[in-house]
């Protein structure tokens, strides 16, 4: 069986890698027996996103005088504003995207004092709940918050303060105060969310390569697919589940072309989805000198970022079924490259390319784990 050579930084030597390579003890990949879904609105991933939070305002001071039945002017009763409500993000690891995030996340205010000093109600604070992992940056683009551990909370707007009734006022020389507070403002801020580790394996190719079919052919994500370039606007997600009850998520990038680290097609956007990936699976197309397609992925990848270049990689041919593709494939492994050939059409070799992506999935936590 011969598997893609995996490029690891200097916390796993290369004996390493190839011991777990020809390794055969590989939990196999489950299919699922759960039919896929039939609506019509695909789910996209969602790991950016910008946010404007509002916090909700205070509730306003009451003016009032109590007046009783056996004594006429009893003195001030109005009671103080209610507190606005909070804007909150929390971590948590049952979000996994900011799908539910709103452009405009807005919290409710507080309630205006009444009589017989009465209080107002105070609102309650929203929180949203964010994927472990989420950086949090201001309009500045400086990093004001990073939810790493689970229930680790980030005051986005605080609600403003309630006003005082004119109960608060009264003193010995001012025994009918005549005035109140009004309630404070919310704060209101701008912020950009990023998810910062959205995918254990990323699909790297050109427009057309085919990531969006294998990813169809292994788990039960939808992505477009269609005859014609940039199908594949936003990420996918799909989980491949094995007989050990661990999950691997597989990211379907945009495509990828030459220049995108100077902003051209999709550019930075697109590279800025390959960073929030542990490892990188550069899919080729074999019907269009997969050498040099991997040629032009590396050094995008590279120019991009120095360190996303060390990340693990492999290399897959797709579309044997093309004429002259397997001659390619034999071509690149004459040149010392170790890759995998595969047709995400009509499924060959795809358990060998799922053994390699849970091979790469193993080593990346036994990376971590060190």
């Amino acid at each position: 069986m011969r598997l893609a050579i995996l490029y690891r930084g200097p916390k796993l030597a290369f004996s390493q890698i190839t011991r777990n390579l020809s390794n055969d003890n590989v939990p196999k990949a489950l299919r699922s027996l759960k039919a896929k879904s039939t609506r019509n609105n695909p789910q996209y991933y969602v790991d950016s996103c910008r946010v404007r939070t509002v916090g909700g305002n205070g509730g306003d001071g009451c003016v009032s005088f109590l007046s009783a039945w056996c004594k006429e002017h009893a003195g001030p009763d109005g009671g103080d504003g209610g507190h606005g409500g909070h804007v909150i993000f929390q971590a948590t690891h049952s979000k996994k995207s900011l799908n539910h995030c709103n452009s405009v996340i807005q919290a409710k205010h507080g309630d205006k004092g009444s009589r017989k000093d009465c209080n107002g109600k105070n609102a309650q604070h929203i929180v949203i709940q964010v994927p472990l992992g989420t950086i949090i940056k201001d309009s500045t683009g400086r990093v004001v918050g990073d939810l790493e551990e689970e229930g680790t909370m980030f005051v986005a707007a605080r609600g403003g303060a309630g006003g005082r009734g004119n109960k608060f006022f009264l003193t010995d020389t001012e025994q009918a105060p005549m005035v109140a507070e009004f309630g404070a403002i919310g704060e209101t801020y701008q912020y950009t969310l990023e998810v910062r580790s959205m995918a254990h394996l990323g699909l790297i190719g050109f427009p057309n390569a085919g990531k969006s079919t294998l990813l169809r052919a292994i788990t039960r994500a939808r992505p477009t697919v269609a005859p014609y370039p940039f199908t594949t606007l936003r990420p996918h997600i799909g989980m491949v589940p094995y007989d050990d009850y661990e999950q691997v998520a597989i990211a379907d990038l945009p495509g990828l072309i030459p220049g995108s680290h100077k902003n051209y097609g999709l550019g930075i956007q697109f590279l800025q989805h390959v960073e929030r990936c542990r490892g990188l699976v550069f899919l080729l197309d074999g019907g269009a000198q997969p050498a040099r397609q991997y040629a032009t992925l590396a050094r995008e990848v590279a120019r991009y970022s120095a360190a996303l270049a060390e990340r693990p990689r492999a290399l897959v041919v797709n579309k044997l079924d093309v004429p002259g593709a397997r001659a390619a494939l034999e071509r690149m492994r004459g040149r010392g490259l170790s890759v995998v050939g595969i047709s995400a059409k009509t499924g060959a070799n795809l358990e060998e390319f799922l053994a390699l992506v849970r091979r790469m999935y193993d080593a990346d936590a036994d990376a971590s784990s060190d």
